[in-house]
């Protein structure tokens, strides 16, 4: 019940900020953005989920490199914003979700992006367990943690106790956040020859 709780305030936040959204933290998104995205290399086949969507600020710098694109967040508010960015794309939608549940079936997404969404989470851990879930064998995971709530060494630790392969880890002093980019690889069953 607590983690419900602590959701549905967050939920609540975000939709009564929505309208100033953007004024507020589109610059500081941007940034984060544009970190992560210098170290992925898209497909045109790819399916990319941004989960925690917010307003779709990341809508823009890859409508273009995917087959699709889905956004997915809680905030009614923030997602009316995002629905607003999607009308703009061809391969682009949104739709209401909760991050540590969602609907897609395992092994969907050749990319996804977790900006900003670990510290309002009430378990990351759990989330990034779904967002695993949900992955592809060796998807890329675009992930932030914000630097109040995460040390760099808890971060890590975090990322590797979900079984994702770091392969970039920036500290950017003028982030907010630590940005990381991780593989995440399905560990092989043992052959068992009949």
């Amino acid at each position: 019940m607590a983690n419900w709780n602590k959701k549905r305030k967050v939920m609540q936040h975000y939709d009564n900020i929505a309208t100033v959204y953007d004024t507020q933290y589109a610059e500081e998104q941007e940034a984060k953005i544009k970190a992560v995205l210098d170290e992925i290399d898209f497909q045109p086949d790819n399916i990319v989920l941004d989960i925690g969507c917010g307003t779709g600020i990341l809508f823009k710098h890859i409508k273009n490199s995917t087959k699709l694109l889905i956004g997915l967040d809680t905030s009614l508010g923030l997602l009316k914003r995002a629905k607003t960015q999607a009308k703009q794309c061809r391969n682009v939608t949104v739709i209401r979700a909760e991050a540590d549940h969602t609907p897609f079936k395992n092994r969907t997404f050749h990319t996804l992006f977790a900006i900003t969404l670990l510290q309002n989470m009430p378990n990351p851990a759990a989330t990034l367990r779904e967002i695993k879930r949900i992955s592809r064998d060796n998807a890329t995971i675009a992930v932030t943690a914000l630097k109040k709530r995460f040390t760099k060494k808890t971060f890590t630790q975090l990322l590797e106790n979900a079984e994702l392969t770091i392969c970039t880890l920036k500290t950017d002093n003028e982030l907010k956040d630590y940005t990381a980019t991780c593989k995440t690889t399905t560990p092989k069953l043992p052959h068992n020859p009949r």
